[in-house]
């Protein structure tokens, strides 16, 4: 009997389909974070307006954090509806870049409950950061003499993709060091990821 009957064989259908649900669910921890407060029923509107302005920095947080999950879920999907075949050392790292989509959403709450300090927000850029340098790890594995891709898979492709995974982790970097001149400025920082995105994409395109 080969060593490798015990290896696990999982289709890249269900690697996705859990992958999915995971990310749904990093989304509604990072819903369940915002506080809402038990408000008094005899506001005036005025008042329950005042009430619900000072929730606004956790909303703006909750909403920054979607957008930059769902710039993971994008980029994933991205990744692997190239990916042809599945091979476990794939699995294990899909399955340790999943871990850290959840401490993104668990990160978010740190940043929704303490954004003016710089310790959460490190924190949270740090987990960014991780997650995205693991996603472009995922697709070099499956690139690398395009094992697990389409042979035909156009080399200069396979760069672009690899760059514009790689640019995530750059400019969080780059707002980390941002955060200790001015947090708020480094906060926003991110936003660049757009218009380097479009770039990098016109820069690869064959």
């Amino acid at each position: 009997m080969s060593s490798g009957s015990f290896t696990p064989i999982i289709k890249i259908e269900r690697v996705i389909s859990f992958s999915d649900a995971v990310f749904a669910f990093a989304i509604t921890l990072m819903a369940l974070s915002i506080d809402i407060p038990d408000l008094p029923t005899h506001l005036t509107q005025s008042e329950l307006l005042d009430k619900l302005y000072d929730l606004y920095p956790q909303f703006e947080s909750y909403v920054i954090s979607f957008a930059v999950i769902a710039i993971f879920w994008v980029s994933y999907h991205q990744v692997f509806n190239h990916i042809k075949g599945s091979h476990i050392t794939m699995v294990y790292l899909n399955l340790l870049f999943l871990l850290l989509i959840t401490l993104l959403s668990l990160s978010t709450s740190l940043v929704i409950n303490y954004g003016t300090y710089q310790i959460p927000y490190i924190i949270y850029c740090f987990i960014v950061i991780m997650t995205s340098s693991l996603l472009a790890t995922i697709w070099w594995h499956a690139t690398r003499n395009k094992r697990l891709v389409d042979k035909n898979l156009h080399p200069f492709f396979i760069k672009g993709v690899l760059v514009n995974l790689m640019s995530i982790p750059i400019v969080f970097t780059i707002s980390i060091i941002i955060s200790f001149v001015n947090l708020d400025i480094a906060q926003y920082f991110w936003l660049i990821i757009a218009p380097l995105n479009i770039t990098i994409k016109r820069k690869y395109k064959h």
